[in-house]
Protein backbone atom coordinates (compact mmCIF):
# COMPACT_ATOMS: atom_id res chain seq x y z
CA UNK A 1 0.00 0.00 0.00
CA UNK A 2 1.15 3.54 -0.70
CA UNK A 3 1.87 5.97 2.12
CA UNK A 4 -1.02 7.95 3.54
CA UNK A 5 -0.70 11.70 3.04
CA UNK A 6 -1.68 14.33 5.52
CA UNK A 7 -5.20 15.70 5.40
CA UNK A 8 -5.83 18.75 3.22
CA UNK A 9 -6.12 22.20 4.77
CA UNK A 10 -9.61 23.55 5.46
CA UNK A 11 -10.92 25.64 2.55
CA UNK A 12 -10.58 28.86 4.53
CA UNK A 13 -6.86 28.13 4.98
CA UNK A 14 -6.07 27.52 1.30
CA UNK A 15 -3.30 29.81 0.05
CA UNK A 16 -4.81 32.40 -2.28
CA UNK A 17 -2.02 31.74 -4.80
CA UNK A 18 -3.08 28.10 -5.22
CA UNK A 19 -5.36 26.97 -8.01
CA UNK A 20 -8.45 26.04 -6.01
CA UNK A 21 -11.95 25.07 -7.08
CA UNK A 22 -14.82 23.84 -4.95
CA UNK A 23 -18.41 23.09 -5.89
CA UNK A 24 -21.34 21.99 -3.75
CA UNK A 25 -24.20 20.17 -5.44
CA UNK A 26 -27.55 19.50 -3.78
CA UNK A 27 -28.93 16.14 -4.91
CA UNK A 28 -32.00 14.01 -4.19
CA UNK A 29 -29.67 11.03 -3.73
CA UNK A 30 -29.28 9.67 -0.21
CA UNK A 31 -25.95 10.18 1.54
CA UNK A 32 -24.97 6.54 1.02
CA UNK A 33 -25.96 6.50 -2.68
CA UNK A 34 -24.16 9.78 -3.38
CA UNK A 35 -21.07 8.64 -1.49
CA UNK A 36 -20.98 5.22 -3.16
CA UNK A 37 -21.06 6.88 -6.58
CA UNK A 38 -18.60 9.70 -5.97
CA UNK A 39 -16.15 7.57 -3.94
CA UNK A 40 -15.62 5.32 -6.95
CA UNK A 41 -13.03 7.37 -8.80
CA UNK A 42 -13.56 5.25 -11.91
CA UNK A 43 -16.75 7.31 -12.36
CA UNK A 44 -14.74 10.52 -12.97
CA UNK A 45 -14.92 10.04 -16.75
CA UNK A 46 -18.75 9.97 -16.60
CA UNK A 47 -19.06 13.52 -15.32
CA UNK A 48 -15.75 15.35 -15.85
CA UNK A 49 -15.32 16.17 -19.56
CA UNK A 50 -11.59 16.79 -18.99
CA UNK A 51 -11.08 13.14 -18.02
CA UNK A 52 -10.45 10.78 -20.92
CA UNK A 53 -10.09 7.51 -19.06
CA UNK A 54 -9.84 6.03 -15.57
CA UNK A 55 -8.58 2.62 -14.52
CA UNK A 56 -8.14 1.24 -11.03
CA UNK A 57 -4.53 0.15 -10.54
CA UNK A 58 -4.48 -0.72 -6.85
CA UNK A 59 -7.07 -2.12 -4.46
CA UNK A 60 -10.32 -3.93 -5.02
CA UNK A 61 -13.12 -1.37 -5.18
CA UNK A 62 -13.23 1.84 -3.21
CA UNK A 63 -11.39 2.39 0.04
CA UNK A 64 -8.27 3.65 1.73
CA UNK A 65 -5.17 2.99 -0.37
CA UNK A 66 -7.01 2.29 -3.61
CA UNK A 67 -5.37 3.95 -6.61
CA UNK A 68 -6.58 5.03 -10.03
CA UNK A 69 -4.78 6.11 -13.17
CA UNK A 70 -6.71 9.14 -14.41
CA UNK A 71 -5.89 10.35 -17.91
CA UNK A 72 -6.76 14.02 -18.43
CA UNK A 73 -6.36 16.51 -21.23
CA UNK A 74 -3.10 18.28 -20.50
CA UNK A 75 -1.63 21.36 -22.16
CA UNK A 76 0.69 19.23 -24.29
CA UNK A 77 -1.73 16.31 -24.75
CA UNK A 78 -2.95 13.47 -22.54
CA UNK A 79 -1.50 13.30 -19.04
CA UNK A 80 -1.99 10.33 -16.70
CA UNK A 81 -2.03 11.03 -12.97
CA UNK A 82 -2.21 8.29 -10.35
CA UNK A 83 -4.71 9.26 -7.66
CA UNK A 84 -4.31 7.47 -4.33
CA UNK A 85 -7.14 7.50 -1.77
CA UNK A 86 -5.50 8.85 1.40
CA UNK A 87 -8.62 9.23 3.56
CA UNK A 88 -11.81 7.21 3.30
CA UNK A 89 -14.48 7.72 5.94
CA UNK A 90 -17.71 6.26 4.58
CA UNK A 91 -20.20 7.80 4.01
CA UNK A 92 -18.75 11.25 4.70
CA UNK A 93 -15.29 11.96 3.28
CA UNK A 94 -12.89 10.77 0.64
CA UNK A 95 -9.54 12.40 -0.09
CA UNK A 96 -7.52 11.49 -3.18
CA UNK A 97 -4.09 12.80 -4.03
CA UNK A 98 -2.08 12.67 -7.24
CA UNK A 99 1.58 13.67 -7.40
CA UNK A 100 3.66 13.87 -10.54
CA UNK A 101 7.04 15.40 -11.23
CA UNK A 102 5.44 18.74 -11.99
CA UNK A 103 2.19 18.99 -10.03
CA UNK A 104 0.11 17.81 -7.11
CA UNK A 105 -3.67 17.53 -7.11
CA UNK A 106 -5.49 17.16 -3.80
CA UNK A 107 -9.21 16.39 -4.07
CA UNK A 108 -11.50 16.27 -1.04
CA UNK A 109 -15.08 15.07 -1.40
CA UNK A 110 -17.60 15.42 1.41
CA UNK A 111 -21.18 14.20 1.48
CA UNK A 112 -23.68 15.52 4.00
CA UNK A 113 -27.36 14.86 4.68
CA UNK A 114 -29.67 17.59 3.41
CA UNK A 115 -33.38 17.03 3.98
CA UNK A 116 -34.43 13.93 2.04
CA UNK A 117 -31.26 14.05 -0.07
CA UNK A 118 -27.68 15.15 0.35
CA UNK A 119 -25.06 17.68 -0.66
CA UNK A 120 -21.82 16.70 -2.33
CA UNK A 121 -18.87 19.08 -2.07
CA UNK A 122 -15.93 18.49 -4.37
CA UNK A 123 -12.91 20.58 -3.36
CA UNK A 124 -9.78 20.45 -5.52
CA UNK A 125 -6.40 22.12 -5.02
CA UNK A 126 -3.80 22.05 -7.78
CA UNK A 127 -0.21 23.11 -7.10
CA UNK A 128 2.97 23.05 -9.11
CA UNK A 129 5.90 21.27 -7.47
CA UNK A 130 9.35 22.61 -6.68
CA UNK A 131 10.47 25.87 -8.28
CA UNK A 132 7.45 25.72 -10.59
CA UNK A 133 5.37 26.54 -7.51
CA UNK A 134 6.19 30.19 -8.11
CA UNK A 135 3.76 30.04 -11.03
CA UNK A 136 0.82 28.56 -9.06
CA UNK A 137 -1.24 31.74 -9.39
CA UNK A 138 -1.18 31.41 -13.19
CA UNK A 139 -3.01 28.07 -12.97
CA UNK A 140 -6.11 29.57 -11.34
CA UNK A 141 -7.90 30.94 -14.47
CA UNK A 142 -7.48 27.70 -16.44
CA UNK A 143 -8.40 25.61 -13.39
CA UNK A 144 -11.62 27.63 -12.99
CA UNK A 145 -12.64 26.81 -16.58
CA UNK A 146 -11.88 23.13 -16.05
CA UNK A 147 -13.72 23.20 -12.71
CA UNK A 148 -16.81 24.87 -14.17
CA UNK A 149 -17.12 22.13 -16.81
CA UNK A 150 -16.62 19.38 -14.23
CA UNK A 151 -19.15 21.04 -11.89
CA UNK A 152 -21.78 21.07 -14.64
CA UNK A 153 -21.14 17.38 -15.26
CA UNK A 154 -21.37 16.56 -11.56
CA UNK A 155 -24.62 18.51 -11.28
CA UNK A 156 -26.06 16.51 -14.18
CA UNK A 157 -24.91 13.05 -13.07
CA UNK A 158 -26.19 13.63 -9.51
CA UNK A 159 -29.51 14.95 -10.87
CA UNK A 160 -28.93 17.96 -8.64
CA UNK A 161 -28.26 21.65 -8.66
CA UNK A 162 -25.15 23.66 -7.90
CA UNK A 163 -25.62 25.62 -4.68
CA UNK A 164 -22.12 27.07 -4.33
CA UNK A 165 -18.81 27.38 -6.14
CA UNK A 166 -15.52 28.76 -4.85
CA UNK A 167 -12.46 29.43 -6.99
Amino acid sequence: MRPVASKPPPADEVDSDMAHYAVTVSTPLSVSDAFDYIADLSNFAEWDPGVREVSQVEGDGTGLGSAYDVTVEGIAGPLTLTYVVTDFTSPDVIVAEARSTFLTSLDTITVRADGDGSTVTYDAILTLNGPLGLADAFLAPAFKKIGDKAAAGLEKVLDGRIVETVS
